[in-house]
């Protein structure tokens, strides 16, 4: 039986030379894959007490909403500046080759509400960083963030500090 990280894709020298990329589209694309990353990655996080489930866009979104579905939670969307319709609150963040920013609707989160975020990667964490202050600052707790894979060596963790952080695979030093 294959494990999850037999389903990832690595690609040498993308999106520049010396940067080993981990496509997930190779697990997403395959049924057997998405089944064993969406089973993961819920059962990482099924002994979490939590309200709601948010995605960070994009692909945040294709493994979040399986897993509100799983476990019978409302989920929302973080998503990129200008893309929800209804009144937002945003966050800037860095990106390795600029900025960004990732907005959430105002009435997605009530206050006391704890939220499960979830994203495909966390590499330097700044989407996450971002998608916690946003959480935050609509008054919900960050009960969990859960991500299908984890690159240690760009040190996300660091800037998560304090957070409860589960991943279904790491690629330390690989």
């Amino acid at each position: 039986m294959k494990e999850l990280r037999d389903y990832v894709r690595s690609i040498p020298d993308f999106p520049q030379k010396g940067v080993i990329f981990r496509d997930i589209t190779t697990v997403i694309g395959d049924a057997d894959g998405f089944r064993l990353a969406v089973d993961t990655m819920t059962d990482l996080i099924k002994d979490i007490d939590f309200d709601v489930l948010a995605g960070l866009e994009a692909r945040g979104f294709i493994m979040g909403a399986p897993i509100a579905y799983n476990l019978n939670k409302p989920y929302i969307l973080i998503r990129k500046k200008g893309k929800l319709p209804w009144h937002t609150v945003s966050e800037s963040y860095d990106l390795e080759y600029g900025k960004a920013e990732i907005e959430i609707h105002t009435d997605s989160i009530k206050p006391g509400q704890r939220v499960v975020l979830v994203d495909d990667l966390i590499a330097t964490g700044g989407t996450l960083e971002a998608g916690v202050k946003l959480v935050e600052r609509l008054g919900g707790e960050v009960a969990c963030i859960v991500c299908m894979t984890e690159l240690p060596a760009l040190r996300g963790r660091d800037r998560l500090r304090g957070y409860d952080i589960r991943t279904a695979i790491s690629f330390d030093g690989e």
